[in-house]
């Protein structure tokens, strides 16, 4: 679903922004590596399941929201952004840190501006790029 844009941005990115929810309702951003299939994220670590993020996975908070973010230029300003809502979930797999657990997160709804062009202003008001994606069956 991401452009061929928006894909080399994402294989050009090594940090990302994950939010989780814990199981008392506690919102917790985190920077996390992450890896890029063309269909789901792939979240990893030296020590996943220690961590909050995992732990509030685990607990049943499925609903995440990953940002993967940088400044082209500061002169003039040109950030760029692919934000994503999507559901995780656990899984065994082979990544960048070996054969481990990893979240696994699939996207429900993209959004994305300055990756394909410059930021777009219209009628005063900032207009990135939204996308629903098809149910993925995992």
């Amino acid at each position: 679903m991401f452009s061929e844009a928006e894909l080399a941005y994402l294989k050009s990115q090594y940090l990302a922004r994950l939010g989780t929810v814990s199981s008392k309702g506690q919102p917790t951003v985190d920077a996390v590596g992450f890896e890029f299939d063309g269909a789901r994220f792939y979240v990893g670590g030296r020590n996943l399941p220690g961590t909050r993020k995992y732990k509030n996975v685990a607990a049943g908070n499925h609903k995440v929201s990953i940002i993967i973010d940088d400044l082209e230029s500061v002169q003039p300003w040109q950030p760029r952004q692919i934000k994503v809502h999507g559901l995780a979930e656990i899984v065994e797999r082979d990544g960048q840190f070996g054969h481990k657990e990893y979240l696994a997160i699939t996207p429900t709804v993209s959004w994305s501006f300055g990756v394909e062009e410059p930021l777009d202003y219209k009628g005063g008001k900032f207009a990135p790029k939204k996308i629903i994606w098809p149910a993925n069956e995992h």
